[in-house]
């Protein structure tokens, strides 16, 4: 193993005889794959962690190291509190000497909701409100009103009406009444129940006079809104069967009625079903009804009138709120100047306005630097990107001035587009300037190439990783012979031809045909024209902010969907061609997607703008986002793929399975037949301590297998369903290597970098990278017509650059299929193997949304005005050398 000890060189800008004190010492270290690592990791240094994905550099430093440090704050915090914090288990690790607190920055998403933004998670909400409490200008004769007042999450500040949200529900008439060629009878209205009440509900419009036969719009105008509007709820006589002319008489006569019923409006019904209805199917059919529009009272701002009243250099708060973040700079550098918007202000008021302004500007710098200026502070926390949330945190960090800390990053560096990237190195060494360490998981180049010392873990993936293959400053990678890592950071003058290798361009593909798109507008897209060549491969690139998702994945399949009427497919549906797929095993996950709130989130984003291209040319649209695979554990590598329908069938052909008649849903451990009876399947149990927050510990009647003993009792080839479903990609691999289908599965699997990751593992276990990367595995697998347009966001997120080279090379053999491939991607390296580039800028947010250049990858990078062009020829030019070799 060649490896740099520690000890040896000491920690970076230390003495020898304060060494000690300067490293982490790790010692038998087995989270995961790790293989009882022994490690000395120097402190108050930029540290990264590199190696192929599923090598254990996360088991490593997430796993062990930052576990350990939150074990150890745990056990000096009083019990009670204990349970009011997100824990995590002990790391199985022998012992860790040197280690300071530590804060971990991952990129996993907390449960945010639609009421988080921008703002709240960072605080700087909270200053903007007491600016607009202490020095906005208030009506003539207005109270002052407190900060809290100006928040729409508390009862002072929300809109009476729609309670903070912004938007109300609303039946709209067009729902209700789908068809109005259709008569009462023949249920015209569509929103009524079906069953008993709904015929109740029709036969109390017969006991008031309606005439239930004729086609809905010949009844008079007043009568239908009073039908569909009305709030009042009379006791109506019914008469069991009888005509409306034999109803009406007897209303007349004032005979006595079979029973009184109650009349509800059908928008009402709608409502009250929707709200208070026990029946999740019932809710669900109500919500069918239903659309949110904005809030007739604040118009959709959220906050009550007296609050919006108040004015900031003559803006309200929820003006100031949805400004880019570096334009709320420039709006507070006016409130300094004597003559500009302070002019009016009092000298206390003035005094205020300074020493807020101030602290917010203080707040704003790090973000701006962080390259998030364009987010604003009303944009909602789940609508961001991994990235993006994990340098809000970072800023965040860099603002509480801690000493002494160990920050732990999961690759910083995601979703930043090269020319940020100076400015993340520079909060990386902020932090570390002011007396703390940072630990950080990274595949870019261009960031490890900054760092004090570097952690190499592999050499392969799974059960081939899992050890230090280095350790040491970055130089001294350069002799690491077994380092996946090295080969990228120093390559050798002669390519390693064992290597996947996506460096060298091949000849650009010039396309057959092109499909434009024309006066797209879309977030920040206005009237932009575009075109992409039709059996290429397009990288669509720019700043963070600039436009690029927006087009690529929002824009492009719409206006396709709209113009060229092609048929457009989410990914993360799963497996097309699955037989089965989910029948007994995904159900589970999907239901209850129906009755969501509306409310909930911004408000629907319209795509304007048309498509031209070749008729027939693209027969079909995948979309394989980063969108999570599944919403519960239940849901898994195997289950979505169909590749768990394959073993389960496997399971259910051998002969004992045969003699029991065990089918293959005897092998699912989401039906009661195959599971273990205690846990249901679930493999865990939910342990409720008293101070202590409820833990989910082994289940102790299957000891985590989920299934039964009878289930487990059948074997193929001496391993039983929960051995397979443990088993990595790779090893599973090996184990139905004579089985063409299963193989056919798992190899795509392997193509996509994912041969570390075990067939049972949980899809909400996932990161968003490995999420899409299982989608593109399913589309790998399928017949490929020719005729399919593939859109794909930063695919390389989150894979080392041996594995980014690996997928960028099956990508290449789609569009050699005759497909076309467009992603979104921040990797140069990357861009630089396309046959087309779409540059975007040339800033973010409101200075993004242009095109600043397209053509090929060589013409773009000689673009004077591109602000990626100088980073894609820089890795052009690191390429020729592989080229020519």
């Amino acid at each position: 193993m060649d490896t740099h000890s520690t000890t040896s060189a000491g920690a970076p800008g230390r003495d020898a005889h304060d060494r000690r004190f300067d490293l982490v010492e790790v010692r038998g270290a087995r989270e995961n794959n790790l293989r009882g690592v022994d490690v000395d990791i120097p402190r108050d240094a930029l540290v990264a962690f590199t190696g192929v994905s599923g090598s254990g550099k996360s088991s490593l430093a997430f796993g062990t190291v930052y576990a350990e440090a939150q074990r150890r704050f745990f056990e000096s915090v009083a019990p009670y509190a204990r349970r009011l914090i997100d824990q995590v288990g002990a790391p199985d690790v022998d012992r860790i000497d040197g280690l300071p607190p530590a804060v971990a920055l991952p990129q996993q998403r907390s449960g945010g909701t639609a009421r988080s933004t921008v703002g709240s998670a960072t605080t700087l909400a909270n200053v903007v409100r007491m600016l607009f409490s202490r020095v906005g200008t208030y009506p003539a004769g207005a109270p002052m009103l407190l900060a809290e007042d100006f928040s729409t999450n508390t009862v002072q500040g929300a809109c009476p009406t729609c309670h903070g949200l912004g938007r109300v529900y609303d039946v709209p008439e067009e729902l209700m009444v789908p068809d109005d060629s259709l008569s009462i009878r023949d249920k015209a209205l569509a929103a009524w129940p079906t069953a008993w009440h709904g015929k109740q509900l029709r036969d109390s419009l017969v006991s008031l006079g309606y005439d239930v036969d004729v086609p809905w719009r010949d009844l008079p105008r007043d009568k239908r809104d009073w039908a569909l509007f009305t709030d009042d709820s009379p006791q109506v006589p019914i008469y069991r069967d009888l005509s409306p002319k034999e109803v009406w008489a007897a209303v007349a006569a004032g005979d006595e009625p079979s029973y009184m019923g109650t009349f509800l409006g059908v928008k009402r019904y709608v409502l009250d079903t929707f709200a208070g209805s026990k029946s999740a199917r019932m809710r669900e059919r109500a919500a069918e009804f239903m659309v949110s529009v904005v809030c007739p009272t604040c118009d959709g701002k959220r906050l009550k009138p007296d609050a919006l009243e108040v004015t900031v250099a003559g803006r309200d708060i929820t003006e100031v709120q949805a400004m880019p973040l570096h334009e709320v700079r420039d709006l507070l550098e006016g409130l300094l100047v004597d003559d500009g918007a302070a002019a009016h202000l009092s000298a206390e008021q003035r005094l205020a306005s300074q020493r807020l302004v101030n602290d917010l500007r203080g707040r704003l710098a790090p973000l701006i630097d962080l390259g998030l200026g364009y987010l604003s502070l009303d944009r909602t926390t789940p609508t961001l990107s991994s990235g993006e949330l994990q340098r809000m945190r970072l800023a965040t960090q860099v603002l509480s001035k801690l000493f002494g800390v160990v920050f732990v990053l999961d690759e910083p560096s995601a979703g930043l587009h090269p020319a940020d990237t100076e400015s993340l190195l520079s909060v990386l060494d902020t932090l570390k300037a002011t007396g703390n360490s940072v630990f950080f998981v990274e595949h870019s180049l261009d960031v490890i190439r900054r760092a004090d010392w570097i952690v190499d873990i592999g050499p392969g993936a799974g059960t081939e990783g899992g050890r230090v293959v280095y350790s040491g400053p970055p130089e001294g990678l350069r002799d690491a012979g077994e380092s996946a890592t090295r080969r990228y950071l120093f390559p050798d003058p002669a390519p390693d031809a064992s290597a996947p290798d996506a460096s060298a361009p091949a000849a650009r593909r010039p396309g057959d045909g092109r499909l434009e798109l024309l006066d797209v507008t879309r977030n920040n897209l206005a009237g932009v024209s575009v075109a992409f060549p039709l059996g290429a491969f397009t990288a669509v690139t720019g700043v963070s902010g600039s436009g690029k998702s927006s087009l690529v994945t929002q824009a492009l399949p719409d206006l396709l969907a709209a113009s060229l009427a092609t048929r457009v497919d989410d990914a993360s549906a799963g497996s097309a061609d699955a037989p089965g797929t989910g029948a007994d095993v995904e159900a589970t996950d999907e239901q209850g997607e129906g009755a969501q709130d509306l409310l909930l989130g911004d408000a629907p984003q319209a795509t304007t703008g048309r498509a031209v291209g070749p008729e027939g040319r693209l027969r079909r649209v995948v979309q394989v986002s980063q969108k999570p695979i599944g919403r519960t554990p239940r849901s898994n590598v195997a289950t979505y793929t169909g590749l768990f329908d394959r073993i389960r069938s496997r399971f259910a052909a051998t002969p004992e399975a045969r003699r029991r008649r065990y089918g293959a849903s005897r092998f699912s451990f989401n039906l009661a037949p195959g599971r273990c009876p205690v846990c249901k399947g679930e493999g865990t149990m939910e342990v409720e301590l008293l101070f202590l927050p409820t833990v989910h510990a082994v289940c102790s009647a299957c000891h985590g297998t989920r299934y039964n003993p009878e289930t487990l009792e059948i074997e193929l080839d001496g391993s039983t369903i929960a051995d397979v479903l443990a088993m990595s990609v790779t090893r599973a691999s090996e184990f139905f290597a004579g089985d063409a289908d299963v193989a056919r599965h798992l190899d795509a699997l392997l193509d996509v970098g994912l041969g570390y990751v075990s067939l049972g593992q949980s899809a909400t276990e996932l990161s968003g990278g490995e999420a899409q990367r299982v989608k593109l595995a399913s589309e790998l697998r399928r017949g490929q017509q020719g005729d399919t347009l593939y859109l794909l966001d930063e695919p390389t997120s989150g894979l080392h650059p041996q594995d980014a080279d690996r997928l960028v090379g099956h990508l290449q053999h789609l569009v050699d299929g005759g497909n076309t491939v467009v992603i979104v991607e921040h990797d140069m390296r990357v861009v630089a193997q396309a046959d087309w580039v779409v540059d975007l800028g040339p800033g973010a947010g409101d200075d993004g949304g242009t095109v600043q250049a397209q053509g090929t990858p060589e013409e773009v990078a000689e673009n004077p005005t591109s602000v990626t062009a100088p980073f894609l020829r820089a890795a052009l030019a690191a390429s020729a050398p592989a080229a020519a070799g």
